[in-house]
């Protein structure tokens, strides 16, 4: 973290400046919903002081317990960018291995068929965890109310009705019910309206969208217990398929003694509903008995219970403008997370794909209203969400049938576990793939840097920071800020000196009138403000000299002009492999790795193709 740029500051340097309120009832980007789609966006846009933003939500406080609980590693890495990682993984449980559990052959029981890593080696330098969604909450919560706009959520909010108006400053209005004060309705107008508010969204039905899909047939009981048990894998994520009795999936809890329980129930007929068999969490617990026969189940405290039907549907877009108008038009309405696609929560999906959608929309957001980018850009959020959204809700059908299969064999019994292994990618959030666009390049230059794909996230590698020696993750400067990043891995021999393609590629960012960085900086501001360099270089740090970088990787900032030494970076050769080798980054040439403000990239070129740079950026950036 740095801070003291702009003089000598006292206390938490987490807590921001206060440069504003956000209370009125005109804004620019209303948040229906403080689920964890909108709690992302929310944190996000509380960033920016020059953005005013409202959030609202029905319930009368913030969520206190049950829901999801599985963060994904790409979750990690994105709460990475908001600086509250640290406190997840200090709380959570980490899902290190996955017992499979099915019945004897002779039908005496269960065994255990195998147990296995979890998530494959260098997925991610995150692990995958378990942490109630309610802290999750808690602390994007507490990053909103340390942003320069100390951004509270408006509790007690019943959206009643959202339209569009040819108000060229303010076109979308939403009324609520006061649900504090009987009778009294509150009217907000703004220049953006984003939905995060659930399955019933009224965002949603304001589009008129239905969510399309399979209709549910099969019922599931989830409980967070307190009990005691001989089950040897009680503290593992554990799958089990017993004979007759159906399947649990077994997820230990935060805390050391607590346990989630999702447990297989009788499937649906016609058009019933979860709330049409009355169950009980009595029933849960005999169900969850017959299941772990022999073993045994005391149950000592139900946390949370809930049951539900499993459904896998998605809506056909996640804005107001139809296919045919997507040239005259612009979007002003959006939906996110389970708005517009709702996902069975035994995948993990649901929680981890919201949060994925509004870190996707909120820096596009951000660029258009802060005059940084055409309104056009906004387009791109549909186009790449509900894609992926699709996708995903195609795996998770598959994984939810496989679960409730009935197994006639060991053969059949393997193949759920052969699943598992195989979409590992999926279920830890980092196969997601941006189609090309004009935030997204072609793979012309991909062979540069094999292992740092076109459209993935950037995959985070050790590094030691040259200034001070630090070992970090190099994928830990790319923060949630709204800020491009050129991330330039030097080629052979290349230590920054004059003459080399590090110099060449720094002066022209510093110098020439076609560099995005000149182009785009706005007076007054940071060097950095609108695009980060940061070198990469393949020397030792302790054969660098620091004096010896272009000023572009020493920028003076700040009122003072002071001196920032953290854009330089060395592999750390005590780890393992050097991050060169590790990212397939061709160790002769070195390559250029633009960075969407999402983490996720956008283009892989030469360090010398300066008009390539140019070229994209003009046809971002405004």
């Amino acid at each position: 973290m740095q801070y003291h740029l702009d003089g000598f500051q006292t206390g938490d340097p987490s807590v921001s400046k206060a440069t504003s309120n956000t209370g009125s009832d005109q804004v620019d980007v209303l948040i229906v919903g403080c689920g964890p789609a909108g709690l992302t966006l929310a944190a996000q846009l509380a960033e920016f002081s020059e953005i005013t933003t409202r959030i609202t939500e029905r319930k009368s406080g913030p969520l206190e317990v049950g829901q999801a609980d599985g963060i994904a590693c790409r979750s990690i890495e994105m709460f990475e960018a908001f600086g509250f990682a640290e406190k997840v993984l200090k709380e959570s449980y980490w899902v290190n291995e996955v017992g499979f559990w099915r019945p004897n052959p002779d039908g005496s029981g269960l065994h255990r068929a195998d147990r296995i890593q979890d998530v494959e080696d260098d997925l991610s330098e995150m692990p995958h965890v378990i942490l109630s969604q309610a802290r999750v909450h808690d602390f994007y919560l507490e990053h909103m109310r340390n942003a320069p706009t100390r951004l509270v959520p408006d509790y007690n909010r019943e959206l009643i009705s959202v339209t569009q108006t040819d108000d060229p400053d303010y076109s979308v209005t939403a009324v609520y019910n006061c649900l504090e004060a009987e009778g009294k309705t509150e009217t907000i107008r703004a220049r953006y309206i984003v939905g995060c508010d659930g399955a019933r969204s009224v965002v949603r039905e304001s589009l008129g969208y239905p969510l399309k899909g399979d209709a549910a047939r099969q019922l599931w009981g989830v409980m967070d217990v307190l009990a005691i048990t001989d089950f040897p894998d009680i503290r593992l994520k554990a799958a089990i398929q017993s004979e007759s009795h159906g399947s649990i999936l077994i997820i230990p809890r935060e805390g050391g003694y607590m346990v989630r329980m999702y447990i297989e129930l009788d499937a649906l007929h016609g058009d019933e509903r979860a709330a049409d068999r009355n169950v009980t969490s009595d029933m849960l617990i005999a169900k969850a008995r017959d299941i772990l026969a022999p073993y045994t189940l005391d149950v000592k405290e139900v946390a949370w219970w809930s049951a539900y039907e499993i459904g896998q549907r998605v809506c056909d877009a996640f804005d107001d403008v139809p296919d045919e108008q997507r040239s005259v038009r612009d979007p002003q309405v959006f939906i996110a997370g389970d708005a517009c696609h709702t996902h069975s929560p035994k995948a993990g999906q649901g929680m981890n794909v919201s949060m994925a959608d509004t870190f996707n929309l909120g820096w596009k957001l951000a660029a258009v209203l802060r005059g940084q980018a055409k309104p056009s850009l906004l387009h791109s959020y549909s186009e790449e969400r509900c894609a992926k959204a699709k996708e995903l809700i195609e795996f998770d059908r598959d994984m939810a049938r496989l679960f409730s299969a009935k197994t006639k064999n060991a053969e059949e019994a393997a193949q759920f576990q052969s699943y598992f292994k195989k979409h590992g990618r999926y279920t830890a959030g980092v196969e997601t793939r941006y189609d090309s666009s004009a935030i997204t390049g072609d793979d012309q230059h991909q062979s540069l840097a094999t292992g740092l794909k076109v459209g993935m996230r950037f995959h985070s590698a050790p590094v030691v920071r040259l200034g001070d020696g630090k070992p970090m993750q190099l994928g830990h400067v790319l923060k949630a800020d709204g800020r491009w990043r050129l991330m330039a891995f030097a080629g052979a021999s290349d230590v920054g000196q004059s003459g080399g393609d590090i110099a060449g590629l720094c002066a022209y960012l510093a110098d020439d009138a076609a560099s995005p960085v000149v182009r785009y900086t706005r007076a007054g501001t940071n060097i950095d403000s609108i695009i980060d360099v940061r070198a990469v270089f393949q020397t030792s740090h302790h054969d660098m000299m620091l004096d010896t970088l272009p000023d572009m990787l020493l920028p003076r900032k700040g009122r003072y002009g002071l001196m920032d030494y953290e854009k330089a970076f060395c592999p750390d050769l005590k780890t393992g492999p050097d991050l060169f080798d590790l990212r397939g980054i061709d160790g002769a040439k070195g390559a250029l790795i633009i960075v969407r403000p999402d983490q996720f990239i956008a283009k892989v070129q030469p360090l010398d193709d300066f008009e390539g740079i140019a070229q994209f950026f003009d046809g971002v950036l405004i």
